[in-house]
């Protein structure tokens, strides 16, 4: 029997910050979710409180899931570079806390993330959902 595997994933921001646990089940073919959500930061707090608030929820979720490895997208495309800078201090945040907590981490575009779920790198959102939803029988 496969040994347990439990991975974090991470779709980073500082506005929002999702994520999803999924955990290798059975003969070690298949996966189901285990949770799922959604840390969202006050635009009312300073950048620096929000990406503290951030680290602090993000500690919390691998402390009750306990994951075994941590996958986290690689940012993409952004046409306001403050935007994007700041994405980037946030996702730098989240890579130190998965460091902290000794989880292996892989990175991916969002193009091999849609590539590896539809088998199409340019699939839109609601083609992503439908098949996650295939995939962990959701």
């Amino acid at each position: 029997m496969p040994k347990q595997e439990i991975i974090l994933g991470i779709d980073p921001g500082f506005g929002r910050v999702g994520y999803g646990i999924i955990e290798r089940v059975s003969d070690g073919r298949e996966w189901k979710a285990v949770g799922f959500g959604c840390i969202e930061t006050s635009p009312k707090k300073s950048f620096v409180e929000r990406i503290s608030e951030i680290h602090e929820e993000l500690e919390k979720i691998i402390k009750k899931y306990k994951p075994t490895r941590m996958a986290v997208e690689e940012l993409f495309f952004f046409s306001n570079v403050k935007t994007a800078i700041e994405v980037g201090q946030a996702r730098g945040v989240i890579l130190l806390t998965g460091v902290e907590n000794k989880l292996p981490i892989d990175e991916f575009t969002p193009l091999q993330v849609k590539q590896a779920i539809t088998g199409y790198g340019r699939a839109e959102k609601d083609q992503m959902q439908k098949m996650v939803a295939v995939v962990l029988g959701l």
